[in-house]
């Protein structure tokens, strides 16, 4: 069997682009094979900053041969009174390029078989540069010559060979053929594959290693044994390291790994200053003794081999020392002025032209605060934290050293409130207050850290709703979803059954316009966040639904432990009769809405009885405490009993005193099942 190979040669693609954009031409050419009925054995994907590429291994000689039967039109509609073909008939048939003799006739119609043969190999790959190379498509896109073409970087050349034969297409002026491009300075520019088996090889011998996993090992096991020879601790499985590890190995060909060495008096400086010098602005990789502590080396990778490695190192030290002497001096001059100072200058900070500065977002968030920590029952001490955490948690804004390094605010936030002298519970809340700052990432530990974070983020998005600037479509300029996930994720972490319609609502009307946003959008929007964590989490559509359903005061941590109770018990063998059983409760008590109390005396057979002796005693309120398991495991104890009352009892009987007691009965059990969302959205399975 053959193989086939396609190499698109580019300009360099931005590291954080090349793999996404090899993954989608891997999904694009497994979609091509399949819609051309092309079967191989394997699809191994190649990459460097300067190619993508794929190779089909074990091409089937031709595509799959298809024979399909299409239904025509009736016998009756097919032939006229004399027997002849219709219009219709004749119709059919060349539409599918055949003739009224191909007819088979069975179940009152007339039937095809439409039968099409394989195509060989070659004629259909010829096809994968108009319809999988020239469809791709990227989040940053180039345009080049004369060209409305767009495309990740301009291509430069491309490679298609179908074992040793060329398969002619060209893309643009573009044409392909078997010549590629070697390592930029370490080989010959052009180089000539013989056959798509010799792909890999022939590169490497060219000083590029195409394999992407392959080139990623490799500086992986070069770096751990310069750590090793030096007897340095090298961490690599963090996420943050992980990161880096693919940004390095998606901007080298051939990967020669180094050491370099800094000043130790640099070490004065936080390591998080340090750490983002190396990795965020230099791509290097720390190091630490056994102990933790931050060494004065790095590690970073060339493109190259180890030829003039000393020129390359002493350059890399020389870049390095140029940003950790401004890192230097910003942390020494920083730590002549105050947090007043600073303060000051955050007055001045607009943070959001309509909406204000920085200063009366950071006064509307500790109106918040204090209303969630009080919610929360905290004690005078931790509200004294929140107060004072509110009061200065965006001064590290206006830093010197925030000012060069924007990745290190909060992180500096914390250090120089140590250093000024603020209590250690205020200096993490500064840090943790942009917590998560991914949908994946670290939720704040603290208490007083977390009730700012979700204080925080809520005022940005009820001013931001107020103001008129919610997000469209995929289009959220100011990452207020990525807020409500925060929101969300940060009360379902502590625990903290918060009832945020009366804060927010309370919060709106004290704060006049700037916050005078439609409440209940900005807590359908948070219960948007809420559905799709639970969604991620594989709950069912419906359960989400049902679950998310009659919110009340929006306890978000109590939707998602009704919808998780839903989604448990959804497997309970008796779930479908529990449901119906609610449910049609459920469907008459709307009918008649009432708080009106239950007299026994009206009751006019056992079942009336037997339904008031299950229900009269429930405490609503202490069921909904102890979890929406108790109110579903109490509902569904009341399966029976509501299934014996139906039975027996007519609810709207013509004596009004009964009827109404009679739904006054039925909007008890209405009221408790309320607490589970609105069942009548749970498909029955």
């Amino acid at each position: 069997m053959s193989t086939f190979l396609l190499e698109i040669g580019l300009e360099e693609v931005p590291a954080h682009l090349v793999t996404s954009s090899e993954n989608q031409l891997i999904e694009r050419t497994r979609n091509f094979l399949a819609e051309h009925r092309l079967t191989v054995g394997a699809i191994n994907p190649y990459s460097t900053p300067r190619r993508l590429a794929v190779e089909l291994t074990d091409v089937a000689e031709k595509s799959e041969s298809l024979s399909e039967e299409k239904r025509g039109p009736s016998i009756e509609r097919a032939k006229d009174a004399n027997g002849e073909w219709t219009k219709a008939a004749m119709g059919f048939a060349r539409g599918q390029g055949a003739t009224p003799d191909d007819f088979e006739t069975r179940d009152g119609y007339v039937w095809l078989t439409k039968h099409t043969e394989g195509v060989p190999a070659k004629d259909i790959l010829v096809k994968i540069g108009g319809e999988v190379v020239s469809e791709m498509k990227f989040s940053t896109y180039m345009k080049w010559a004369n060209n409305a073409f767009l495309y990740v970087r301009p291509i430069r050349w491309l490679v298609a060979l179908f074992d040793k034969e060329v398969v002619d297409f060209h893309v643009l002026d573009v044409q392909t053929g078997r010549v590629t491009r070697g390592h930029r300075f370490l080989s010959n520019e052009h180089v000539e594959i013989s056959s798509a088996d010799d792909y890999v090889s022939t590169l490497e011998s060219a000083s590029v290693i195409v394999d992407a996993e392959a080139r990623k090992n490799a500086i992986r096991s070069q770096l751990t044994a310069i750590a090793k020879q030096n007897n340095w601790s090298l961490e690599l499985d963090t996420d943050a390291a992980q990161d880096l590890l693919e940004e390095v190995n998606n901007i080298v060909e051939w990967p020669t790994a180094f050491a370099g060495t800094f000043d130790k008096k640099y070490l004065e400086i936080p390591d998080e200053v340090l750490i983002t010098s190396m990795r965020e602005h230099q791509r290097f990789f720390f190091v630490t003794n056994h102990d933790g502590k931050l060494l004065p080396h790095f590690l970073s990778v060339r493109n190259g081999n180890q030829e003039h490695l000393d020129n390359v190192i002493a350059g890399n030290e020389k870049v390095l020392v140029a940003r950790l002497e401004d890192a230097e001096f910003f942390y020494k001059e920083d730590q002549t002025k105050t947090i007043a100072d600073y303060m000051e200058k955050v007055k001045k900070l607009v943070f959001h032209e309509k909406i204000g500065t920085v200063y009366e977002h950071m006064q509307r968030t500790g109106v918040l605060a204090q209303a969630l920590a009080q919610s929360l029952n905290f004690d005078e001490q931790q509200l004294s934290n929140v107060s004072r955490a509110a009061e200065i948690y965006k001064f590290d804004l206006m830093t010197g050293m925030v000012g060069e390094f924007d990745e290190l605010q909060g992180i500096m936030g914390e250090h120089y409130a140590k250093l000024f002298g603020e209590n250690p519970a205020v200096a993490a809340a500064i840090k943790e207050h942009y917590m998560p700052t991914s949908a994946t990432g670290k939720i704040a530990e603290s208490d007083i850290g977390a009730v700012l974070a979700v204080a925080d983020k809520l005022d940005a998005i009820v001013t931001f709703f107020a103001a008129d600037l919610t997000p469209s479509g995929s289009n959220d300029p100011y990452g207020l979803r990525r807020a409500a996930t925060g929101i969300v994720r940060t009360l379902q972490e502590k625990n903290w059954h918060i009832a945020l319609k009366p804060v927010l609502t309370q919060f709106a009307q004290s704060q006049g316009e700037v916050a005078a946003a439609d409440i209940t959008a900005v807590l359908e929007f948070i219960l948007d966040r809420v559905r799709k964590l639970t969604l991620d989490d594989g709950v069912r559509q419906d359960l989400v639904s049902a679950g998310v359903s009659r919110s009340g005061n929006t306890d978000v941590v109590y939707l998602i432990d009704r919808i998780n109770v839903l989604a448990a018990h959804s497997k309970d063998n008796d779930f479908r009769d529990v449901i119906e059983s609610l449910t049609r409760v459920d469907r008459l008590a709307v009918k008649q809405l009432t708080n009106d109390s239950v007299d026994p005396s009206l009751f006019e057979n056992d079942a009336e009885k037997e339904l008031y002796q299950a229900t009269y005693a429930l405490n609503l309120s202490h069921l909904v405490k102890e979890g929406a398991d108790d109110v579903y495991t109490t509902l569904a104890g009341l399966q029976s009993p509501i299934s014996t009352y139906f039975e027996a009892t007519m609810v709207n009987t013509e004596n009004a005193a009964v009827k109404n007691n009679r739904y006054a009965q039925l909007n008890v059990i209405h009221r408790l099942i309320s607490e589970l969302g609105d069942l009548e959205q749970i498909v029955i399975k």
